[in-house]
């Protein structure tokens, strides 16, 4: 099994690189991922890391991506996660899953989160979840994104985003998570990036989702892609990279690194009803897959 470097232009290396991570079965991602998040709750979770464990981390995942699972095991190890194989039941795609193996001991988790990378091709963009449960099913979402097309990364937020204290497990206007650590790496290598959130139906009248560009302008023709296939579904899209709209995100963490490295990221809000049941995140996810299928052919 080989696991590719995932910068730009990259081409895979001739050889395996090295032994793969343990197997495990598994039903489904979607399934999977649901029963990971179905204790989140707003009563705590969330341990915000340490300098050192964070870039313990990033570095442990840099290691996964670059195609040596074994560094990548040793490293997430050093900080209590596992580095194993999970089959997609629907489509039979096999991703590395990063996990925290404190919470899987039966102990009180930390909350940084989990990580989904396709092992059968180059990482070549991510789709990200920072608020599971939170915006409701936006964490379904993210699975069937991550399925839609090859070459993707799911990263995961690991509590309720009201979890912490002081506003600690609200990834998106955080740059001390794993889960920044994890998007700051792959904003590093210049991979894509899709943001999911969602929004109360009340919150935006008239609209199903919102497009946003984040804090900078890179992925401009990605928005314009994306919103070409949601309103082609006849879903009404707020276009914030070109208009003024409410949940905008030009605050995100992620975003804003993204900006200052001109990497593209594009911020998506969706509302309740869209997101509310499985014909709608059928919907959202198609539209997001006709991008994230380009995405992985570059």
């Amino acid at each position: 099994m080989a696991l590719w470097a995932a910068s730009a232009g990259s081409a895979p290396p001739a050889r395996p690189a090295g032994p793969a991570p343990q197997l495990s079965a598994d039903p489904g991602l979607e399934q999977r991922i649901a029963r990971f998040t179905a204790g989140f709750s707003e009563r705590g979770g969330y341990r915000t890391p340490t300098d050192q464990e964070r870039l313990a981390f990033t570095s442990a995942f840099a290691h996964l991506l670059d195609g040596d699972p074994e560094a990548a095991r040793t490293g997430f190890s050093e900080i209590d996660f596992t580095l194993r194989t999970v089959t997609d039941g629907a489509g039979g795609r096999r991703y590395a899953e990063v996990a925290d193996g404190v919470s899987e001991s039966g102990h009180t988790g930390r909350g940084w989160g989990r990580v989904y990378v396709d092992l059968d091709r180059p990482a070549r963009w991510s789709v990200q979840v920072p608020h599971p449960v939170a915006d409701a099913r936006t964490e379904l979402l993210g699975a069937r994104v991550l399925r839609g097309a090859p070459g993707g990364v799911l990263v995961l937020a690991g509590a309720h985003r009201d979890a912490g204290e002081d506003g600690a497990a609200d990834v998106a206007h955080r740059a001390d998570s794993v889960f920044h650590g994890v998007v700051e790496e792959l904003a590093r290598r210049n991979l894509p990036g899709v943001q999911l959130h969602g929004f109360a139906d009340e919150s935006f009248r008239g609209r199903d989702a919102v497009v946003s560009t984040g804090a900078g302008d890179s992925a401009l023709a990605d928005a314009e892609e994306l919103t070409a296939a949601l309103r082609r579904d006849g879903l009404e899209v707020c276009t914030a990279y070109s208009a003024r709209c409410k949940l905008a995100g030009r605050e995100n963490e992620q975003g804003r690194n993204a900006a200052d490295r001109q990497s593209r990221f594009l911020h998506v809000e969706l509302n309740k009803t869209l997101r509310g049941d499985d014909h709608g995140l059928a919907r959202a996810a198609a539209a997001l897959t006709t991008l994230t299928d380009r995405w992985s052919r570059r």
